[in-house]
């Protein structure tokens, strides 16, 4: 038997042993926690660390772990058996590191995350909750059903083999689950695993832990006083919903085996905090476009996921963020990669929650007959069922981000001043209303709220109820290149591609739209199949038909609801573009690249048709046009083929030249019975137009008209789109051939700055598809 002296010698002995391992583990100036944990016999498990000090301070515990923050041992736990003189040691520690309560240390927690973003994480995403939360349950098991626990664990784990889970302690195995699972899946993972070995009672009480509003532990327990507990099962399966909905990208019609995954091909665009419209004014052959635009400076750029970590004039955090582009910019991609980058913690990961609600999902409630009357919460559950009962959204210091996109699918005028407000997130109300009181910040008050849609549409909303605007300006020069180089694993074709566009200045400018870049990556790499295809330089007006006819399919699709095997174009589809080009030829009669209100009125067409459902024209900021609404097409080459297609389609369909003006005189070779229906007719008047105006006004339009008379371009790909099926082929075009060589041999003469486009114009209309 022992004496007392025997047994305090034996105490020190292991204080010292104990103090040594700590320092070794957590070297200063950390303080450590001090000695005397008793063993615990819940498991009869060893409790010797030396073998594996990890567990003392690990990655995992290094992350969670403050600047001067206690490291606490973790082998007893029964915190009730620490004596009070220890107790009062610790509290002179944390005194002594912070002069904030302890509790609050926890709550600013900083990190960097893998875009070197600093992150102050909430409370209930601690990891040392998690940690213990494991600990307790799985220490309550007999050796019995610890060993079925873990052959249970691993055998529907892949990512864990057998040897990890045996090896160790249970310190050990709780501490290596998390490191390579992550806190969310590791707790989901240990409850279904409890519950497959009929220890249902215990996985209830890991899950009621878990959902508990506040933990109460003292910190003469050694446990930091948490503010808010884990809802890591709630969290856990929103990331799984927002990694499956954009892990993989989906472009265009989806073929099978051929999605990518956003990760692998994603570029950020740039995006700029001082919008002007974003459309970009340069031009092949004009130094300065008829209406200046303005374009943001690049040090207004802000990075995707450093958007909302952005401040308002007066210092404090912006809770209100609106991001604008023109179509085909990326919001809907940007909206894909900031949630994935969210969901698999590579940025963001302060943000508690991401919960997406586009208001597409509000106009279909509201589109009901009649319409859905539903609280904010109740849409909430609806739209993500994991998320049922998320009481814990409307408490204090919950940080999350309500993202909403797509505003220019809610097709109606909202009441932003007479609006009833609306501060319970569980009364029903209608869509409008609470849409109002969402961006007012009434409702969920404690949110985030990041606001995409096209900047004519979301110009109704008061600039008031917003603290940031922001806007894509789409790829440089390098991210073009980039993002070409990111599709292809074979760096032949790639270097073709990027070579081949480039041939086309044009082209090259449009590709700075990821849209465009896209469709220069798809066509190509069809293109490059061929045998000797590239010899010469791609032809431009197939590129515009195809961005003309896939806006247009979006357009149906995206806010008529039309499926892909409904996508059937009707005579109001027709005339709405038809009437589009009209005034885009006034436009660019009259030498200007932008339109207002009045202008679309004057063509019989409606302001949102036109601005924001077409897919082909942008509005400008206000600021940058004296306050007058003011619009454009996404680029001006964009309105010179639109007028060009407005000239042809007037000829091919009603034998109208609307070029006719009276005085012209053509060579008798080009004249016929009908002079003004003929193919020769309405180029040679372009041509006039064109060479008696100065350099840049009509010379694009004249090659995207001749672009168009090639039967590529108006008998195949428009034939069953603006034209119907069995339309003839158009006739004449030898004589078109013949009047465009003339007008070639007289310019290299006296008009040499026009010969190239001329030559273009002759190869669009004339070069065959290799």
């Amino acid at each position: 038997m022992k004496s007392d002296s025997d047994d305090m010698e034996e105490k020190e002995e292991e204080e010292v042993e104990y103090k040594k391992e700590v320092a070794d583990a957590c070297p200063p100036p950390c303080p450590v926690a001090p000695p005397g944990f008793p063993s615990h016999e819940g498991t009869g498990l060893q409790r010797n660390r030396s073998e594996s000090p990890e567990t003392l301070y690990t990655m995992t515990t290094q992350v969670t772990k403050p600047p001067g923050a206690v490291v606490i041992e973790t082998r007893s736990s029964d915190p009730e058996e620490c004596p009070e003189a220890d107790n009062e040691e610790m509290d002179e520690i944390l005194v002594n590191h912070s002069p904030e309560p302890p509790e609050l240390e926890i709550g600013d927690m900083m990190q960097t995350d893998e875009n070197s973003q600093p992150v102050t994480l909430h409370p209930e995403q601690d990891l040392p909750h998690m940690f213990k939360s494991l600990q307790d349950t799985l220490t309550g098991l007999t050796k019995e059903e610890l060993f079925k626990f873990k052959m249970g664990f691993c055998q529907w784990e892949s990512s864990i083999t057998l040897s990890q889970v045996m090896e160790g302690d249970l310190l050990d195995f709780v501490d290596r689950i998390i490191e390579i699972l992550g806190e969310d899946r590791s707790l989901l993972h240990t409850i279904s695993t409890l519950e497959s070995i009929n220890k249902k009672e215990a996985a209830e009480e890991l899950r009621n832990k878990c959902k508990r509003g506040k933990e109460t532990l003292d910190l003469s327990q050694h446990i930091f006083l948490f503010l808010r507990s884990v809802f890591s099962l709630f969290r856990y399966h929103l990331k799984q919903y927002l990694i499956r909905k954009h892990q993989v990208i989906r472009e265009g019609v989806v073929r099978a085996g051929k999605q990518n995954l956003l990760d692998t091909i994603y570029v950020e665009p740039q995006i700029s905090t001082c919008g002007y419209g974003g459309v970009d004014p340069t031009h092949e052959l004009r130094l300065h476009p008829p209406s200046p635009l303005q374009v943001p400076s690049s040090d207004t750029f802000v990075s995707l996921n450093n958007l909302f970590r952005q401040q308002k004039e007066d210092g404090s955090p912006v809770r209100t963020v609106m991001t604008t582009g023109i179509p085909g910019i990326g919001m809907s991609v940007s909206v894909g990669k900031f949630s994935l980058d969210w969901a698999e913690k590579r940025a963001n990961m302060d943000l508690q929650f991401v919960i997406k609600l586009s208001f597409r999902t509000f106009w279909l409630l509201r589109n009901k007959n009649p319409p859905q009357m539903m609280s904010i919460m109740e849409v909430i559950e609806y739209y993500h069922p994991e998320c049922k009962d998320m009481k814990y959204l409307e408490e204090d210091g919950c940080k999350f981000l309500i993202i909403m996109d797509s505003f220019d699918c809610y097709q109606t005028s909202l009441d932003w001043e007479y609006a009833p407000v609306v501060q319970d997130n569980h009364t029903q109300t209608h869509p409008d209303v609470m849409i109002v009181n969402i961006i007012r910040g009434t409702l969920l008050q404690g949110a985030r709220v990041w606001i995409l849609g096209r900047r004519a549409a979301v110009s109704q909303i008061p600039s008031k109820f917003i603290d940031v605007v922001t806007e894509i300006q789409g790829f440089s020069d390098e991210m073009k290149d980039d993002f070409l180089k990111k599709r292809f694993s074979d760096v032949v074709l790639t270097e073709k591609i990027v070579e081949h566009y480039k041939r086309l200045p044009t082209l090259s400018m449009l590709a700075g739209q990821p849209f465009v870049c896209w469709m220069v990556a798809t066509v190509f790499e069809r293109c490059f199949r061929y045998q000797d295809y590239g010899v010469h330089p791609p032809r431009l007006t197939p590129f515009y038909i195809s961005i003309l006819i896939v806006q247009t399919n979006r357009r149906l699709q995206f806010y008529y609801g039309k499926a892909e095997n409904e996508l059937k174009w009707s005579n109001d589809d027709r005339n709405l573009l038809k009437k589009m080009g009209k005034m885009a030829f006034k436009m660019l009669e009259r030498n200007t690249s932008v339109f207002f209100e009045e202008d679309v009125k004057e063509c019989g067409l409606k302001l949102m048709e036109v601005t924001v459902f077409s897919g082909l024209c942008a509005e400008l900021s206000t600021a940058a046009s004296g306050g007058r609404r003011t619009f454009c097409f996404i680029h001006l080459t964009f309105q010179e083929f639109m007028a060009a297609l407005y000239v042809f389609t007037m000829f091919y369909t009603e034998s109208k030249n609307v070029l006719e003006s009276g005085g012209l005189h053509m060579h008798k070779i080009f004249a016929s019975k009908d002079q003004t229906k003929s193919s020769a007719a309405l180029v040679h008047c372009a041509l006039t137009r064109t060479l008696s105006s100065p350099l840049g006004h009509y010379d694009m339009f004249l090659r995207f008209l001749c672009g168009i008379f090639s039967p590529d371009c108006h008998h195949n790909q428009l034939s069953r789109f603006l034209y119907r099926y069995n339309a003839p082929k158009l006739g004449g075009l030898d004589e078109v051939q013949q009047l465009l060589e003339q007008a070639i041999q007289t310019a290299e003469g006296n008009n040499r700055d026009r010969v190239e486009n001329l030559k273009e114009c002759l190869r669009e209309m004339t070069q065959e598809d290799e």
